[in-house]
């Protein structure tokens, strides 16, 4: 019995002892600027590979710092974290009130919140490499698939035309312009019919907008560069 007893305490303390040197009450100026400098980097990599994939219409720079300061955040807490056994339960209780409600319009941008966030997780828990070669291998996954689809961006093309005619002339001159198209909205007023139609487009530049315009009974065309989403 007494055995048993003392392999329970002798256990019991290995796991405090094992837990209590994971945490320190003082933390050294080399780790903390170590650790931000690599924040820094993976998060000015993160930054740069942001601004270079970006393919919505507006581009907000805010945006991209703010994932900068996220990995630095990040990191410098969970090295309070893990150098305080106290603190480590106080801040976790204080993080989990903590409600973020900026809406979030593409996934791809969620996904470089995302990977900031962890990026400053693995850098404040001290793992350097894991860090390092985690963020290089995701980054090239993601320039990889954002900048291969990006080849083959759709535009919304907007004509307003006179009559029937004039419709089918374009309708024409739009299937020999583009790879593909699909019409998605056609409104019908007195004198104008507006067709809103989403297309694929052979080259980069859209000249073929210009011959739309000349067409007989063509107002105007206006040619739109949208992120595939569409609400009519």
């Amino acid at each position: 019995m007494n055995a048993t007893s003392n392999e329970t305490t002798n256990f019991s303390n290995i796991i405090k002892k094992s837990v209590l040197e994971n945490f320190a009450s003082d933390i050294s100026i080399a780790k903390i600027l170590i650790t931000l400098a690599m924040a820094f980097v993976i998060g000015l990599f993160i930054y740069l590979l942001y601004k270079r994939v970006f393919s919505g219409v507006l581009y907000s720079k805010s945006f991209n710092v703010s994932l900068i300061g996220m990995t630095m955040i990040t990191a410098v807490v969970i090295i309070a974290i893990n150098s305080n056994l106290v603190l480590s339960l106080g801040m976790v209780g204080a993080l989990s009130i903590v409600r973020f409600r900026t809406p979030i319009k593409d996934p791809t941008d969620l996904i470089f919140l995302f990977w900031a966030a962890v990026a400053g997780i693995v850098t404040g828990a001290g793992f350097y490499t894991l860090a390092a070669i985690g963020s290089v291998v995701v980054g090239l996954i993601l320039f990889f698939f954002i900048k291969k689809a990006s080849v083959d961006t759709p535009y919304l093309l907007v004509i307003h035309c006179q009559d029937e005619q004039s419709e089918q002339a374009v309708r024409t001159c739009i299937a020999e312009a583009v790879k593909r198209y699909n019409l998605k909205q056609k409104t019908v007023t007195n004198g104008n019919i507006e067709l809103t139609v989403e297309v694929r487009l052979k080259d980069a530049e859209g000249e073929f907008v210009n011959k739309l315009s000349g067409l007989p009974g063509v107002h105007n065309a206006v040619l739109i560069s949208y992120s595939g989403d569409y609400v009519s």
